[in-house]
């Protein structure tokens, strides 16, 4: 029998078969799940291999009456799920059928997704399913310095922090560095982190020195044995105690030893790709995919 990709508007698709395609995949990401994509996409479509076998959201927009792919805010990774190896034919004919429906795309696919004709992004991962002291004898050996200096200051770790004022920190911190992520995007995203706190996929942790002070504070979430460091902020105050190591390291301890793989979230920024490189970390890539099929003379604006 044939398989067949079908291209459903957002009105069509079942979400309940969509989230259990998500759970049972082998490369299922929190990113791709109903509540996400409707929480940070302006619009999503899908397309789906027979009957929920594979899926891959198609997130939208539309500018001077064009329909365009684009990759939501603060939604690192999408592409193709499926509980079975996504093959590079089967991207091929993904790739073709969004063609169909966009003449344009910028896109990021998710680290399973990988094909000749995608740009590779750096993220990494640290499996947490041996006990802290084996982690640990993969740390570097500045990242061991640095620890050490903290354990001098006597830091203290805990989860009693505030989730919004952690989330605006970050966007105080950082958001000059993301100028295309807009008030509303971190509004619904906020909104998100909310949800996810009540239905407890979001977990909080800081650091505080011994005057109560707090140094950094990270926003992680947990689903289907996969922990995401989905923000992580050290304040000024931080960065010469060496907080932000002394609070990545904690969570490890604090996960270790279960079946858990903690997700970074990636950089391609050296500085902070190497900081990851200090605990231990493995690469798994991610991958970047852009065509430009718009007619001319609108295909030079692009």
């Amino acid at each position: 029998m044939s398989s067949r990709i079908k291209y459903l508007p957002h009105q069509h698709i079942n979400k309940e078969k969509w989230d259990a395609c998500i759970s049972n995949s082998s490369n299922a990401l929190i990113y791709s799940y109903s509540f996400y994509l409707d929480a940070m996409a302006k619009r999503w479509d899908a397309l789906v291999l027979n009957d929920y076998e594979a899926v891959m959201p198609l997130t939208w927009n539309r500018k001077w009456g064009i329909k365009y792919a684009y990759q939501p805010p603060l939604t690192p990774q999408l592409g193709i799920f499926s509980a079975t190896t996504v093959s590079a034919a089967l991207v091929d004919r993904f790739i073709a059928e969004i063609k169909k429906h966009f003449k344009f795309a910028e896109i990021f696919l998710n680290y399973t997704n990988d094909h000749p004709a995608f740009s590779p992004r750096c993220n990494y991962i640290l499996r947490l399913d041996q006990p802290y002291t084996i982690l640990r004898t993969a740390y570097k050996n500045d990242l061991l310095k640095n620890l050490k200096k903290a354990s001098q200051l006597e830091l203290n770790y805990t989860s009693n922090v505030d989730l919004q004022e952690a989330l605006l920190l970050h966007q105080q911190q950082y958001g000059e560095r993301t100028p295309h992520v807009l008030q509303e995007d971190y509004m619904h995203f906020e909104e998100l982190c909310l949800q996810l706190f009540r239905e407890g996929h979001t977990v909080l942790r800081a650091a505080f020195d011994k005057r109560n002070t707090l140094l950094a504070v990270a926003v992680l979430f947990l689903k289907n044995n996969r922990l995401y460091l989905i923000e992580s902020t050290t304040l000024e105050s931080g960065r010469t105690m060496q907080a932000n190591h002394f609070l990545i390291d904690a969570i490890i301890q604090e996960f270790s030893g279960k079946d858990i793989v903690l997700d970074m979230v990636g950089s391609d920024i050296p500085g902070i790709a190497h900081f990851y490189k200090n605990f231990g970390c493995l690469e798994q890539p991610y991958f970047f995919y852009r065509y430009n099929n718009l007619p001319w003379p609108v295909h030079l604006l692009k």
